[in-house]
């Protein structure tokens, strides 16, 4: 199980996710379900559907979906990878709010960490596994 983690000043609990080169700092409090990213609203910082679906799906299966408020610090990667960081933050932060939760963010796949990454270029190639183009004559 993730230690969970809580400011000591304001008693917030605290999570960082990460996907692909995303790093999200979450933060989480008492309130009206408000998520704030980067100083902005969900609605305004991620214009697909997919990926503001993917920022609040933790807090909807725990039910705390109207009761605590999110405040995200991300960087680094795309609008994907940073939902992804943003919903893996939120689960890890959620156990130090409600410890009986685990089973259900661990049954979800919301604390297992996404390791896939972009594969590097090889030397000789056009990509990673793009060769060039064949030319006969």
């Amino acid at each position: 199980m993730v230690a969970a983690k809580k400011d000591k000043l304001t008693g917030d609990a605290l999570g960082t996710g990460r996907r692909k080169t995303a790093v999200a700092r979450v933060r989480l409090r008492a309130g009206s379900g408000v998520v704030t990213i980067n100083d902005r609203p969900l609605e305004d910082y991620f214009s697909v559907e997919t990926d503001r679906m993917n920022v609040v799906e933790a807090l909807e299966a725990t039910g705390h979906r109207g009761d605590i408020d999110v405040i995200v610090r991300v960087a680094g990667g795309g609008p994907t990878g940073q939902s992804g960081a943003i919903r893996m933050g939120i689960s890890r932060a959620l156990l130090a709010i409600d410890t009986e939760s685990f089973p259900t963010l661990r049954g979800g796949g919301f604390l297992t960490r996404d390791s896939r990454m972009k594969e590097r270029k090889h030397y000789g190639l056009r990509g990673a596994r793009r060769g060039t183009q064949f030319s006969k004559r």
